[in-house]
Formats: C-alpha cells, sequence, structure tokens
C-alpha cells in the first residue's frame, strides 16, 4: 500500500432543489388553489476522522467530490428530498486549510471528529407561499 499524506482536492455542498408552481385540481373543484412545494435541502459535506485509516490515498485521484443535490418540489404541496451528506474519512490527526490562502479550518485529532466544511443550500420556495388575499392564484416559484 502506497502511502499518501498529503492530498489537493476540490468539494461542493450540494444545491437545493426548486419550488414549484402547481394548482389543485379535483373533480368538483375546478379552480382549487396553489398546492406547488417546496425544494429539498442540498446535501452538506463533512469530514471525518476514522482511526482504521492510516493515508489518503482515496482522495489522491478523485479530486472533484460533491455532495448530493437535494429535489424538486412537487404538487399536492409534497417537499422534495433532501440531498444525502458526503462524510469524507480521513486518518487522525488530518489538519484540513485552504490551499491558496493558507488558513487551517479544522484539525481532527481524534477518532470521531466531525468538521462541517460545505453546508447545503435551501431549497426553493412553492407557490403555496405566495398566496395572498389579493394574489390567491400564485404563478411564481423560487429555485434552490
Amino acid at each position: 500500500m502506497k502511502f499518501i499524506d498529503e492530498a489537493t482536492i476540490k468539494i461542493y455542498a450540494g444545491d437545493g432543489g426548486n419550488g414549484v408552481a402547481t394548482f389543485r385540481r379535483e373533480k368538483y373543484e375546478p379552480m382549487g388553489g396553489p398546492s406547488g412545494g417546496d425544494g429539498g435541502r442540498g446535501g452538506s459535506v463533512f469530514f471525518e476522522a476514522d482511526q482504521n485509516l492510516n493515508t489518503l490515498v482515496d482522495y489522491r485521484y478523485t479530486r472533484t467530490l460533491k455532495a448530493q443535490r437535494g429535489e424538486n418540489g412537487r404538487s399536492a404541496e409534497c417537499y422534495g428530498a433532501k440531498g444525502e451528506d458526503l462524510i469524507l474519512k480521513v486518518p487522525v490527526g488530518t489538519v484540513i486549510s485552504d490551499k491558496a490562502t493558507g488558513e487551517s479550518y479544522a484539525d481532527l485529532s481524534q477518532h470521531g471528529d466531525r468538521a462541517l466544511l460545505a453546508k447545503g443550500g435551501k431549497g426553493g420556495l412553492g407557490n403555496i407561499h405566495f398566496k395572498s388575499s389579493i394574489n390567491r392564484a400564485p404563478r411564481q416559484c423560487t429555485k434552490g
């Protein structure tokens, strides 16, 4: 096994899902109100110290890592699913820093230590949030 004690990677948190603009439609309710659900949150990126690892060889050739994106909202006020978090296992004693500035973000000195490096994006709002007494059928929604 090759021993690697330094690796340069790029990490990206997941984007939030988009909200949707849909309307309730039922047999005897032709002018149902808005029913667009919100988008799900994007996944975050964590680093976790693991005493069973002793090298960074897993990150030597995989340079770009991205957490999962949140799902879009759906009709009937259904929220999108949250994106799955990305947990990167590193050896105990790993110091995480920015290569350009040299700023240290985390020092994982004990087994089980965890550091959040990139937080997932917020989900967008569905059209249910934009209804009011004046605007009863909003056609706008926001992106995640």
